[in-house]
């Protein structure tokens, strides 16, 4: 039986992409919804919601989601730390998947990475490149801060060591360090690569993505994965099988 989506953010980008592709992924959108649409009208009917919105929006939806017993993706970015909390809250009354990223190719390269930098050690000196388009506004991306993070965690690394490109005479690069470096130009849709640079080798992990469908079939997955589980918070790797 195909899962039943409450999709909140229908007309955008996201939500388009999901409309279009859970059908082939055994799923069924039971409701759309935008800004000015009423959600409450749909949610008897579905088994989760996803939300791809903004995120002065999730927590309204959410708190409607946990009212009514249902299952929770969300795949909106943006949220104070104080939304997050709120929204958060909500994963002791129903399950949740919370993500900023839905590949399931950079989830399991997070995976990937977090193993190369445990089990290489600190002679390996860990890089971090991410390429993106020419209109995109931030800098390093989201994934690229994410990648960072995995590699610092599992190294002990502070945030304060953590430096985004160089310039001028810096001296001997530190053990401690991380660097960040970001490509702008043309229609890149994403890539990102963690280098670990030992002496006479080094390992590269790469993601490129060339379709931003990716992100739509991993929030359908994770939409089919959370029916039925426990109330929690989960993330990709859960729904990928890939532990710790």
């Amino acid at each position: 039986m195909a899962t039943k989506i409450l999709l909140n953010g229908c007309k955008g980008r996201m939500g388009q992409a999901i409309i279009k592709l859970a059908p082939d992924y055994g799923a069924e959108i039971s409701g759309a919804v935008d800004q000015g649409d009423d959600p409450s009208r749909f949610i008897a009917g579905a088994d989760v919601l996803v939300d791809f919105s903004f995120h002065t929006v999730t927590l309204a939806v959410t708190e409607l989601a946990a009212r009514h017993g249902k299952a929770v993706v969300i795949g909106t970015t943006g949220h104070t730390s104080e939304e997050r909390a709120a929204i958060l809250a909500f994963s002791k009354q129903v399950p949740m998947v919370f993500a900023g990223n839905y590949s399931m190719g950079v989830n399991l390269m997070y995976y990937l990475v977090k193993r190369a930098a445990e089990i290489l050690g600190p002679e390996y000196n860990p890089e971090v490149m991410e390429m993106h388009h020419n209109l995109k506004k931030d800098s390093p991306s989201g994934t690229a801060e994410h990648i960072v993070d995995v590699i610092r965690e599992a190294r002990g690394i502070a945030k304060e060591h953590v430096l985004n490109g160089r310039g001028g005479m810096i001296g001997a690069r530190p053990v401690d360090e991380i660097g960040v470096h970001a490509i702008r130009g043309g229609d890149i849709v994403g890539e990102h690569t963690a280098y670990f640079i030992g002496q006479g080798e080094r390992i590269e992990i790469t993601h490129r993505a060339t379709d931003r469908a990716i992100l739509a079939r991993g929030a359908i997955r994770a939409a089919n994965w959370i029916v039925g589980k426990k109330p929690g918070l989960y993330e990709m790797k859960d729904v990928l099988g890939l532990g710790d």
